[in-house]
């Protein structure tokens, strides 16, 4: 059953959602050969789970706090529960929730609109939520990076009917987290800012610290913050090169930590205990001594399509893996079939963390 943002939003229970805050172990969400099903890889123990989920075929351009987050083709955008539409088993009420159209692009001589409407799947860079809609609507605030100068838009789901745009001069942001209610931002240029938004208003953005210095820099930049805590805040920066065949692979990977009294990223080496996971998701660090399988010091990461370039990696996709910081090279510590079945993908692979709702 699908039910509308609104009236989902104040079905909300709030005291469930602590459970999200538990530490999960992240799997791998692959699409396969058959249109619109997904399967779900555990990594840890190199197996694909029994299930397979179903929803259009469609990119996911987010997932956060165990949903994922598309776009439809009147720029609209829909959170999605993939647990609850498991293939063969009946969907669980408000496993989908939808958003209102995010603003259109520009109808002018560039071609903007005409563009957009052919990839609309690619209109949201990326998107990330601050709690899980359904536990806990009231604190659940959906930030979208959107259109050609990656600017952004929030809506506070049990608040707000239509999205609030952010500051338009703050283009080429790559991802936003939310610590302790307050909302970072890192850019292309890896410079920092941040704004709040709480229930009655939304402050302005405001700079923090400048991007890296001497750091190589080309067109096919990304980077990653990650949130180990509420005063510890990382940035991935991560360089990929076209190779012989015209495909991306990276080639390099860099850890920087914010130091929130100098405004400024200091160069780490170590992640000691923590593995990260990035790519399409909202990136996320977990424990690994928590989870055998996954290795400490690790930074796993998917491949990613350039929207400027006609999805072409997906031919292949040939970059993904892990980096190992320690050591500083670069792996691919997936089972054959895990690989096999990466390679094949229609659409890009996305890690999610499965959270089993009671309701």
């Amino acid at each position: 059953m699908c039910m509308s943002w609104h009236s989902v939003a104040k079905h909300n229970q709030s005291h469930r959602a602590k459970l999200l805050g538990r530490d999960q172990p992240p799997m791998l969400m692959v699409s396969t050969d058959q249109e619109g099903t997904w399967n779900l890889c555990n990594l840890m123990d190199e197996k694909v789970l029994d299930l397979q989920f179903n929803w259009s075929n469609k990119r996911f351009c987010g997932s956060s706090k165990g949903w994922v987050i598309i776009v439809e083709e009147n720029f609209a955008v829909t959170l999605l529960d993939p647990l609850s539409r498991t293939k063969g088993k009946e969907e669980k009420e408000n496993s989908i929730i939808r958003l209102p159209p995010l603003i259109r692009p520009p109808d002018d001589k560039g071609g903007a609109l005409k563009f957009w409407t052919k990839n609309y799947e690619y209109y949201v860079h990326k998107a990330t939520l601050t709690a899980d809609p359904i536990l806990n609507a009231n604190e659940c605030v959906v930030v979208v990076i959107f259109g050609h100068y990656s600017n952004m838009a929030f809506l506070r789901l049990s608040k707000d009917t239509t999205w609030t745009y952010l500051d338009k001069e703050v283009t080429g942001t790559r991802e936003v987290v939310c610590i302790e209610n307050k909302f970072y931002v890192v850019d292309v240029w890896s410079r920092i800012f941040t704004f709040d938004i709480t229930t009655q208003s939304y402050s302005d953005i405001k700079y923090v610290a400048q991007g890296i210095q001497g750091i190589k820099r080309t067109p096919f930049m990304l980077q990653y913050l990650v949130a180990l805590n509420d005063k510890e805040l990382l940035m991935v920066h991560r360089l990929s090169e076209l190779d012989e065949d015209d495909m991306y692979v990276t080639k390099q990977v860099k850890i920087f930590e914010l130091n929130f009294d100098e405004h400024k990223w200091i160069e780490k080496k170590t992640l000691g205990d923590i593995a990260i996971f990035v790519g399409d998701n909202s990136s996320l660090a977990v424990p690994a001594s928590n989870f055998p399988g996954y290795q400490p010091n690790f930074i796993y990461f998917n491949y990613f399509t350039d929207r400027a370039f006609n999805n072409r990696e997906l031919e292949h996709g040939v970059d993904f893996g892990a980096y190992d910081v320690e050591n500083q090279c670069f792996l691919a510590p997936y089972s054959t079939l895990t690989k096999t079945m990466i390679k094949m993908a229609q659409w890009p692979p996305i890690w999610v963390v499965p959270t089993f709702r009671l309701i």
